[in-house]
């Protein structure tokens, strides 16, 4: 019973295989449980697990987006926010938007163009990493959840939880605006288009 619940719940370490025999009444201890698997050559929980992060991201990357904002400030010191969207896998950026004031209406609009962008080209998406950003309201999650999209809310104060968005805007500043001047939102959009 020991090498079965190893072999089909690869990630469970001794203290779980021997806790989970204990709900089934069979009495028996985690180091029991580790000298059977040894004598039966199964290693230990890691390295049981045959599927790592990065596997995990190169066969489910296709189906998970980020997304964030982002501020450029013009030249006539108005503030721009950019709501970017880029696939984990390919890191291309799947939806952009830029407003000067990113209140609720707008954000759910742009959940809406998100989606029918989707829909167009026929394309299914699992999950969406965001930051808890007040700019997010619980409409827009909502609205993307109802679509099947599962949501993750990275912690507070942790930009390497969406490093993948993280390193694509300091990217984007580096090449593109520390170069130049904005003037408005048509340049902005005229720059990143091109």
């Amino acid at each position: 019973m020991i090498l079965r619940l190893a072999r089909e719940n690869s990630s469970w370490r001794y203290l779980r295989i021997a806790g989970e025999l204990r709900k089934l009444g069979v009495a028996v201890s985690a180091s029991s449980v580790r000298n059977i698997l040894v004598k039966a050559g199964l290693p230990p929980a890691p390295r049981r697990d045959p599927q790592s992060w990065r596997s995990f991201l190169r066969a489910q990357g296709e189906s998970i987006l980020a997304c964030d904002f982002f501020t450029v400030d013009t030249v006539w010191l108005r503030r721009l926010y950019v709501l970017a969207f880029i696939s984990i896998s390919s890191r291309r950026v799947e939806y952009l938007a830029i407003t000067t004031k990113p209140d609720a209406a707008w954000m759910l609009q742009q959940a809406r163009n998100l989606l029918m962008e989707f829909d167009d080209h026929d394309r299914q998406v699992r999950f969406l990493i965001h930051d808890r950003d007040a700019k997010f309201p619980r409409a827009f999650d909502a609205l993307l959840e109802s679509d099947g999209i599962n949501l993750i809310h990275t912690p507070v104060r942790a930009p390497n939880a969406n490093a993948h968005m993280e390193r694509w805007v300091g990217t984007v500043r580096r090449a593109c605006l520390d170069r130049l001047l904005i003037l408005g939102r048509r340049q902005l959009e005229h720059a990143y288009s091109t």
